[in-house]
C-alpha cells in the first residue's frame, strides 16, 4: 500500500509497474489478463465457511479477528481470485457506536429502535478507531497473511444504511424512507451527513490498517431516481470519496438496479463504478463515461447453469468489457449460497486464460 501521506492518486505515472493486476485495472493501467475477484465471495457458498462459523452469530464473527481473517483467506486459497475482500458487514460500525441491532439468519439487520425524528437521530455519533479495534487487528493480519494480494475494504453507502435505520430492517419499497426523503428533507439531511461521516471514518481506518483499495456498497440505492440521487444522496457518496482522495487506494462505488443511475454514479468521484448484471458493459462505458474503470458484471444466478452456458456467458462479459478505460471480472452482486464453488474456481482460471486485448 501506497503512504496514505502524500501518495500519489490513481492516475499518476508514478505508481509502479510492480502493482498488482487489480490495482492496475482500477488505475485504467495495462494488464496482462483481467483480474477477477466476486461479490460475497467468503460466505455461504463455501462449505469451509460454514463449518467455521458453525455456532457463531454473524455478528460476532465480525468483532473475531481469527475468524474474519480466515473467512476472508478461504477464498482465496479456493479460487486463486485477484483481490480479498474483508470479511465484515455494513451495520459494523453502527453496532459499534451503540445502535441496537443484530443480524437475523434469513431476515437480515434489524434495528430495534428505528431513527424516524431528531432524538433518535441524537444516536448516531461518529466512528473512532477504537471503537472497532478488531478491524484494525484483522485487516493487519491480513495484509502480512496476503504478501501483496489486495485486501478490499468496503463500508455501506448512506443511503443503504439509512434505510435499514429508518425502516428498522430490510424493506422491498423504502416506503418510510423515502417518506422522509421527500417529507422531511431537513432531517433526511441531518441523518445523511451523520452517516457520511461514519462511512468516511470506517474506510479511512481499513485503509491505515492496510487496506489497499476501498469499495462502497450502496446495495439499495437503485430505488432511487435519478434526480433524486443528485439531490438526495450524490453530495454524500461524493463527500466520501473526496474524503478518501488523499490515501491514494483505487475506490470503488456499487449499487444494485442501478442502472439508471450510472451516469450520476460516474460522477460521485469513484475510480472503478461496480455494474450489476442488468446493464451490458458496452452500454454501462457510455452511461458512466470517461475516466472510470468498470467492475462486473456476470448475472450471479448464471453460476447455476451448465458450464457451457457459464463459459458463453462470461465471454460476453469479457468480451464487452474491452470498451472500458479498465476492467474488473465480477459478478453483478453477490454470489449465490446455493452456488458450487467448483464452478468459480472454474470461471475465475478460465477468466485468468483468455487473451487480454
Amino acid at each position: 500500500m501506497t503512504d496514505p501521506a502524500g501518495s500519489p492518486g490513481v492516475d499518476s505515472e508514478n505508481d509502479s509497474e510492480n502493482d498488482a493486476v487489480f490495482l492496475r485495472a482500477c488505475r485504467r493501467q495495462p494488464v496482462p489478463y483481467t483480474p477477477v475477484w466476486y461479490m460475497r465471495q467468503a460466505g455461504r457458498s463455501l462449505p469451509e465457511y460454514r463449518k467455521v462459523r458453525e455456532g457463531t452469530a454473524m455478528l460476532e464473527a465480525c468483532a473475531r479477528p481469527d475468524l474474519v481473517v480466515e473467512i476472508t483467506l478461504q477464498p482465496v486459497r479456493r479460487y486463486g481470485v485477484d483481490a480479498a475482500i474483508f470479511f465484515s458487514d455494513i451495520v459494523v460500525p453502527l453496532k459499534a457506536i451503540g445502535v441496537d441491532l443484530d443480524i437475523k439468519p434469513g431476515v437480515g439487520p434489524v434495528v430495534a429502535e428505528p431513527i424516524r425524528d431528531v432524538t433518535a437521530l441524537q444516536r448516531l455519533r461518529p466512528v473512532e478507531p477504537d471503537d472497532v479495534p478488531y478491524v484494525t487487528e484483522a485487516v493487519r493480519a491480513l495484509v502480512g497473511e496476503l504478501a501483496g494480494l489486495p485486501l478490499i475494504g468496503f463500508a455501506g453507502g448512506p443511503f443503504t444504511l439509512s434505510s435499514y435505520l429508518i425502516e428498522g430492517g430490510p424493506s422491498k419499497n423504502h416506503d418510510r424512507t423515502k417518506a422522509m426523503m421527500y417529507g422531511e428533507p431537513g432531517l433526511w439531511h441531518a441523518l445523511m451527513e451523520r452517516l457520511t461521516a461514519i462511512t468516511l471514518e470506517s474506510l479511512r481506518i481499513q485503509v491505515a490498517a492496510g487496506a489497499s483499495a476501498v469499495q462502497l456498497f450502496d446495495s439499495w440505492v437503485g430505488a432511487v431516481a435519478p434526480d433524486d440521487y443528485r439531490t438526495y444522496v450524490l453530495p454524500y457518496t461524493s463527500q466520501i470519496f473526496t474524503g478518501l482522495a488523499d490515501l491514494g487506494v483505487p475506490r470503488i462505488h456499487f449499487g444494485v438496479g442501478t442502472g439508471e443511475l450510472l451516469r450520476v454514479m460516474g460522477e460521485a468521484g469513484a475510480d472503478v463504478v461496480g455494474v450489476d448484471w442488468r446493464v451490458p458493459l458496452d452500454e454501462a462505458a457510455l452511461r458512466v463515461g470517461a475516466g472510470k474503470a468498470l467492475q462486473g458484471n456476470l448475472d450471479p444466478a448464471i453460476l447455476l447453469a451448465p458450464w457451457d452456458v457459464v463459459e458463453r456467458r462470461a465471454d460476453d462479459v469479457l468480451e464487452r468489457g474491452r470498451v472500458a478505460e479498465g476492467h474488473i471480472f465480477n459478478l453483478g452482486h453477490g454470489v449465490l449460497p446455493t452456488t458450487d464453488p467448483d464452478q468459480l474456481k472454474r470461471l475465475t482460471d478460465h477468466v485468468h486464460a483468455t487473451p487480454h486485448a
